[in-house]
């Protein structure tokens, strides 16, 4: 189930991305989740209903997105919870814990960016694009008063 071969065989990310989609596939099995046609549910199975455009409330990508999206808010404030507001206080965090919550959350933001049609490439490329948006704005003087959306429209 875990990948434990050395980062210089290959991309990390790619290896990420076919490492939840085995871990979903488990989960979905283990589980008896079912997919379109009473077959079980694979995260393929999501991917070719994204792929082919079926998009709506009850299709798979919706309904996986949405749990995932659930699931994402969920583990951010399991995050926040370890996160210490009072300045006064003399408390530390508990960095360990956090760095687990945070690759929690990097699971089900893999998930989400599966199910939204995306592998590793396709998220290092839109990562750039919108990086490079992101430092042009920086550059303009970024404030909500200017801000629109027509510079992410290319982004793809």
């Amino acid at each position: 189930m875990t990948d434990r071969k050395s980062s210089a065989d290959g991309d990390m990310l790619a290896r990420i991305f076919r490492m939840q989609t085995e871990l979903n596939d488990y989960v979905f099995s283990s589980n008896g989740l079912g997919g379109p046609s009473d077959a079980p549910l694979t995260m393929a199975a999501i991917e070719e209903e994204t792929a082919a455009g079926r998009l709506g409330v009850n299709a798979l990508p919706n309904t996986w997105l949405s749990r995932y999206s659930r699931a994402m808010r969920e583990e951010l404030d399991e995050l926040d919870a370890d996160l210490l507001w009072k300045w006064w206080s003399r408390d530390e965090i508990d960095l360990q814990n956090i760095r687990v919550e945070l690759i929690d959350l990097l699971h089900f933001l893999v998930s989400a960016m599966i199910c939204a049609g995306l592998d590793a490439e396709r998220v290092f490329d839109i990562y750039t694009q919108k990086h490079a948006v992101n430092i042009r704005r920086q550059d303009k003087g970024y404030s909500r008063a200017g801000k629109t959306e027509d510079d992410n429209r290319d982004i793809g």
